[in-house]
């Protein structure tokens, strides 16, 4: 019974963060296309089969389909293959190409709003986040060493190997020394005293060790304004710290620690069992990197379109069909391989973390 209750509650938190940033990302194309007087033949909610839907007085298929993850938006005539001055005016490729640049780019406008929204709420309304100077783990980071070695939020860590320590910026600094040496950390947990060995790793720059913990916050009341400055800090932030770690990786011929859908559920069923505020921050976190994905240049994602009709603006003439045919193309064999990849990552950590668990019974 508690597995099933589990399970639901899973899926639900689930379906509520991905579709809420899914609806959000498709209703930025949705009223873009409304506002430039381009015709929406169909807005859906899921995938498959419709379980419910309506038609609205303009001729726009709103649908409920039975799959919870996902959506789109079907403006009419953006087959490609029908554009030029075949295209009506009520038709997506009757567009100028900068009139189709805002649709595409309304999408990832929206998570950014979205993400904006609820962290400014949650900073204006819990205040500040402050750093606590206290050893104590406020937040990890998913297939860290850390998280490999059973150390949980929560945890008070009280001695490194051996000496006690004097708060977080201690923590800090010995873990920062001790790259890929196995440390040893007394952990206050509850009312239990653990011993948890742990091997920190290099971080990007390969200077210092990082085992992916982030100290207790504390919080200050600030006002709406410094609220949406800090907000609109953090989505930069985010941003930046994608590029900067993705590109690292590369950079250094390592693996990219990519999370896939198996991943992103475990998130969002942590960060649900963990409290309403650090769901909705996660929800606000995965919102930003939806729309960050979706800016990259890459066939098939809004992005991808953006730069087709870019070109189309500074060479004064759509691509041919035939090249969107064969970028399209590419773009699905490159969007697949990277979901099987995030996938084996995903798999791949779950793995690492079930045999550290066994090992430490």
């Amino acid at each position: 019974m508690n597995a099933a209750l589990s399970l639901l509650h899973t899926i639900g938190a689930n379906a509520f963060a991905l579709g809420l940033v899914i609806v959000l990302h498709e209703s930025g194309h949705f009223f873009a296309c409304r506002r430039l007087g381009v015709r929406v033949e169909k807005f859906a909610f899921g995938f498959g089969p419709e379980l419910l839907g309506f038609t609205d007085r303009v001729g726009t298929r709103f649908s409920l389909c039975a799959i919870p993850f996902g959506g789109f938006v079907k403006p009419a005539g953006e087959d490609p293959m029908n554009g030029g001055e075949q295209a009506k005016p009520d038709e997506y490729f009757g567009q100028s190409w900068n009139r189709r640049l805002l649709i595409v780019y309304a999408g990832p406008a929206m998570n950014y709003l979205l993400a904006f929204t609820l962290y400014t709420g949650l900073i204006w309304g819990r205040g500040m986040p402050v750093a606590s100077k206290e050893p104590i783990i406020g937040n990890m980071m998913m297939g860290f060493p850390a998280d490999k070695a059973g150390i949980a939020v929560g945890d008070k860590i009280v001695a490194f190997g051996g000496r006690a320590l004097t708060g977080w910026e201690d923590l800090a600094s010995s873990i920062h020394r001790s790259a890929e040496k196995e440390i040893s950390l007394s952990v206050v947990r509850g009312e239990r005293k653990l011993e948890i060995k742990v091997t920190p790793k290099k971080d990007e720059t390969g200077e210092r060790g990082v085992i992916g913990i982030m100290p207790k916050a504390d919080y200050k009341a600030v006002g709406p304004l410094a609220a949406g400055g800090e907000a609109l800090r953090l989505c930069w932030t985010q941003s930046k710290q994608t590029v900067t770690t993705i590109s690292g990786k590369l950079w250094k011929r390592e693996r990219p620690d990519l999370a896939g859908p198996v991943g992103i559920f475990q998130m969002v069923a942590r960060a649900s069992r963990a409290g309403w505020e650090e769901f909705i921050f996660l929800i606000g976190f995965i919102s930003v990197a939806i729309g960050f994905f979706n800016l990259l240049p890459l066939p098939l994602l809004d992005g991808g379109h953006a730069a087709f009709y870019w070109w189309e603006g500074l060479r004064g003439r759509r691509a041919s069909n035939e090249a969107m045919e064969r970028a399209n193309t590419l773009g699905i064999a490159f969007l697949m391989s990277l979901l099987i990849f995030a996938t084996y990552n995903d798999v791949l950590r779950i793995r690492t973390e079930r045999a550290t668990k066994a090992n430490r019974k």
